[in-house]
């Protein structure tokens, strides 16, 4: 992932003629901290687990990204997820630089109690460098809003009482009404402005989706709701298709009651991976990294593919889908309406006034079109793909920031450019 999104901003850097040391100082993380967390499990014997927090840049403000927990987290890993939050809070011009970590453990071998003591011994480790003017995580891979609930009380006993620190709280912990559904319409605004570019709409619109999770579930719902066909979805246990379109409601529910799609009698079985190279308009990746690759993409058959999980095409499938002429909208735009939100939410808690569910999703909506319209922009006017539009736009208004802050000279073309 960190070579893809390195490949990525290298192009986006040929678009913007930055020499090659610029690039390296772009690229490079402003601080990585990783420390050892060590706790009592509840058979009384330590355990022993790595933390990490990668602070990517703060030129355009306090750092902000999730905060995941796996057992593959590493270094490596959150380094390339803080590079591209940069690039994706500057896409959507929201007041923030860019940050990723997270903690190598699994929260399914875990209980709930070893859970909250795993996550109060790292905030206690990190508490000096976060904060809701330094870096301010959010939920990710296998964490959700009650561990944000944890780490706000547990930087609170520091700093005071802190629901600024995190977002995606819970709503009656300071939370934000319409941040869990705020990235799946994210995803659904993007696609209905690229629509408008085909002079097309969600009507009759055929969608294949995999993963639904939060996002993927969120997205096909609300596409839905403005005519378009969920024909097939497909998670970690199966898929399910019906060429009429599914009834999402009801695959809703049974997805909450199963934790899965899988078996869904109102369609038709299929292996999972098969939703890559479905016969839809659409693609909408909404799970997993690196999926689409150079094997499989010259199988998919959707003409618009848009990317609700972060990294899920690798640079050769990329090269695939340009020569194909598959338009492809990025995971730093497409998915951008999750931190998005998350500022909605720390603007509250900084101000301490709620907003109402019908502004929060008129602004999220402005800002996303917004942001769409201003990459689709650069597309035209480079003759570049939108994601390398994206990475212009992201790293443009980044560079800008940092000379405002600084002078630095040598880089004051880009606020030509």
């Amino acid at each position: 992932m960190l070579e893809a999104s390195h490949v990525y901003f290298h192009q986006a850097a040929d678009v913007l003629e930055l020499p090659k040391h610029l690039r390296g100082i772009l690229l490079a993380p402003f601080r990585v901290i990783k420390v050892v967390v060590v706790t009592e499990g509840d058979d009384g014997k330590l355990k022993h687990h790595h933390g990490f927090r990668v602070q990517h840049n703060r030129a355009r403000g306090p750092m902000k990204g999730g905060l995941r927990y796996h057992p593959t987290v590493d270094e490596e890993e959150s380094t390339a997820l803080a590079n591209l939050m940069t690039w994706k809070t500057a896409v959507v011009d929201v007041p923030f630089g860019g940050a990723k970590g997270g903690i190598d453990c699994d929260p399914h071998q875990l209980s709930e109690k070893e859970l909250d003591n795993i996550t109060r011994t790292f905030v206690g480790q990190v508490q000096d460098v976060i904060g809701p003017t330094l870096d301010i995580p959010a939920p990710d891979l296998n964490s959700n809003a009650k561990v944000m609930g944890w780490i706000m009380d547990e930087y609170s006993k520091f700093a005071g009482f802190s629901p600024a620190v995190v977002t995606g709280k819970p709503l009656h912990l300071f939370g934000a009404e319409g941040r869990e559904e705020a990235t799946g319409r994210g995803v659904m605004v993007v696609l209905e402005e690229a629509l408008k570019d085909q002079k097309r709409s969600f009507e009759g619109l055929t969608v294949a989706l995999q993963g639904f999770g939060n996002v993927g579930s969120f997205a096909a719902r609300l596409m839905a709701e403005k005519g378009a066909k969920i024909v097939a979805v497909g998670d970690h246990a199966g898929g399910v298709s019906n060429a009429e379109g599914l009834a999402i409601d009801s695959l809703l529910d049974w997805a909450r009651r199963h934790g899965t799609v899988n078996e869904f009698p109102g369609g038709d079985a299929f292996k999972s991976d098969d939703v890559l190279t479905w016969d839809a308009d659409v693609l909408i990746p909404a799970a997993l990294g690196n999926v689409l690759t150079g094997d499989n993409a010259s199988d998919v058959r959707a003409k618009i593919i848009v990317e609700a999980a972060n990294g899920p095409t690798t640079p050769e499938a990329d090269h695939i889908f340009k020569q194909r002429g598959i338009l492809v909208i990025p995971d730093i735009l497409a998915n951008a309406g999750g931190v998005t939100a998350s500022y909605f939410e720390w603007a509250q808690n900084i101000q301490q006034f709620r907003w109402e569910l019908d502004r929060s999703r008129a602004e999220l909506t402005r800002i996303m079109q917004k942001a769409y319209r201003a990459v689709a922009e650069i597309s035209r006017r480079y003759q570049v793909d939108l994601r390398t539009a994206a990475f212009v736009l992201g790293i443009r208004r980044v560079g800008e920031a940092a000379i405002s802050r600084r002078c630095y000279t040598e880089v004051n073309h880009l606020s030509a450019l």
